[in-house]
């Protein structure tokens, strides 16, 4: 296979990208970088997302993980649905009943300045550090299986391909990302339709008697019912429901694109209908995963789990499958990549910068300083790749998970005392609870499951046999899974009750009048 030819049909899709963009990006101002004007079509919204959620990570890691997990990762899905109907029916009305543009703008309304912009200051440290590990991992199957051969070094892809994101998104913003994102999303899904009926051809094989054989070598099996292993049904069931809820529900990139739609009722129909075609996908790149495993051991094929997928479409399947692999794995790619500069850019420009807010600012003042900012994202994006690389992980979204269990907790804990309780915080103590309680189960999680945190540090010495042995001592065979979220949202609230006081109304100032709102 050519890298070459390879190499020409990733630069061609670019080209696409940025004709696209061209035409969707006329005429926009602040408003359609930030919230498309409120005039996205729903429909458009709710197919893009699934690119968005899936992402690279989807693509190459989800397939690689049934060698060694079976089907178990779709316990996480299970929850991932049940977390979509709490966004759906919880949040969205909340967000469009404050016409926010910010969902963190809430918080400032619920709460104060520090809680706003430290709700703020979560999402912009948990998207970034989750895109640029997205962005990494296929970055670097490009690197590995096309790049390498034409000898473009992973820093200098890195810089192009970022380069090429700004190109198309610096301009139209989230009005032209519900359009490529609605491209790329329809190319990843060919891509994974294709390469499931070819690979199944090849051998011989239909979906009843993939399913049957996967079967026979146990790799159907979804439930584990071992109360202590960090992969027990209940924890990821429940780890995969609050994980959507912080990740999307409380993500400013993916509801930055729900409430650009013009009404809250088609918004609602968006988050249904992505929720119920996400499972479906998601089980489609399981049953890609045990066709990949199936393959690989009658060709005698021994690679990581992240590099399987990439392997054997690459260097095992003709040409056109090679092709049309590339384009949906970039196509899983920049969905994840593009919204993530997007929501970053609007969620500090109006957050933490408040440009918004700001009177004295024209129009070209706000341009500007939202320029600098989505240029200095980029940028930072960069170096966080280039640390990615250095560390050469190979179970990337184990790592998203994790520091997802981390950062987006104080968000949950923050929306969930805001909404449950009628209780009002000592607004500028938020800040020290949501940094408290992460450490705090950091460290729990360190000692709970040090053998996970010794190979992705690769960690050695008698300490490590120690840490272990006091492990065992304090937790027995239990370990934390997925459902670590669950643990850092409820410390941040009982640390926000701890500091907040009873009040019989709640008001906000909002435009210059005194309002009471019911939340």
């Amino acid at each position: 296979m050519s890298s070459a030819l390879l190499l020409s049909f990733v630069l061609g899709y670019f080209v696409l990208l940025l004709v696209v963009a061209y035409f969707t990006s006329r005429n926009s101002n602040n408003d359609s970088f930030f919230i498309g004007n409120k005039k996205s079509n729903w429909m458009l919204v709710a197919f893009g997302m699934i690119g968005t959620s899936l992402s690279g990570v989807t693509f190459v890691s989800v397939p690689g993980t049934v060698g060694t997990a079976a089907f178990s990762y779709f316990q996480v899905v299970i929850g991932y649905l049940l977390g979509y109907f709490v966004v759906a029916f919880v949040l969205l009305p909340l967000y469009y009943r404050l016409n926010l543009t910010s969902i963190y703008n809430y918080l400032q309304h619920r709460f104060g300045m520090v809680s706003y912009k430290t709700g703020a200051l979560f999402f912009i440290i948990s998207r970034t550090l989750g895109a640029t590990a997205r962005l990494y991992l296929v970055i670097n199957v490009l690197q590995i299986f096309i790049l390498r051969d034409l000898h473009i070094s992973f820093g200098l892809a890195t810089f192009i391909i970022l380069l090429l994101i700004l190109l198309y998104t610096f301009e139209g913003g989230v009005k032209t990302i519900v359009y490529t994102d609605t491209l790329q999303t329809t190319f990843m899904l060919l891509g994974l339709v294709v390469c499931i009926a070819y690979i199944m051809s090849n051998m011989g094989h239909s979906v009843n008697s993939t399913l049957h054989e996967l079967s026979q070598n146990n790799l159907t099996r979804i439930f584990n019912t071992d109360v202590h292993s960090a992969g027990f049904y209940l924890k990821n069931i429940l780890g995969g429901m609050f994980i959507t809820i912080g990740m999307t529900g409380l993500d400013q990139e993916m509801m930055q694109k729900n409430i650009s739609v013009k009404t809250l009722k088609d918004s609602q129909k968006n988050m249904m209908t992505f929720s119920i075609i996400m499972v479906m996908v998601n089980f489609l790149f399981l049953l890609l995963g045990g066709i990949l495993y199936l393959y690989a051991k009658t060709n005698n094929i021994t690679v990581p789990g992240d590099d399987l997928f990439p392997t054997i479409a690459l260097q095992y399947m003709p040409t056109a499958i090679s092709i049309i692999f590339i384009i949906g794995l970039i196509s899983a790619l920049f969905p994840s990549a593009d919204g993530a500069l997007t929501a970053l850019t609007s969620s500090f420009c109006i957050d933490i910068l408040g440009i918004k807010r700001r009177e004295d600012l024209s129009e070209k003042e706000r341009k500007k300083i939202r320029l600098t900012v989505h240029f200095t994202f980029a940028f930072i994006f960069f170096l966080l790749v280039i640390g990615f690389k250095l560390m050469d992980n190979k179970s990337i979204i184990d790592i998203i998970l994790k520091v997802a269990g981390f950062t987006y907790g104080p968000l949950l804990g923050l929306f969930a005392f805001g909404i449950l309780t009628r209780r009002v915080v000592n607004d500028r103590l938020a800040l020290y609870v949501c940094l408290l309680a992460p450490l705090l189960i950091l460290g729990i999680d360190f000692v709970n499951n040090i053998g996970w945190w010794q190979k992705q540090l690769k960690l050695d010495g008698a300490w490590v046999d120690q840490m272990n042995a006091f492990s065992t001592s304090v937790f027995g065979t239990f370990k934390i899974g997925y459902e670590l979220l669950i643990y850092n949202g409820l410390l941040t609230f009982l640390g926000l009750w701890m500091i907040s006081g009873k009040e019989e109304s709640i008001k906000l100032k909002e435009q210059g009048k005194l309002e009471e709102v019911k939340y």
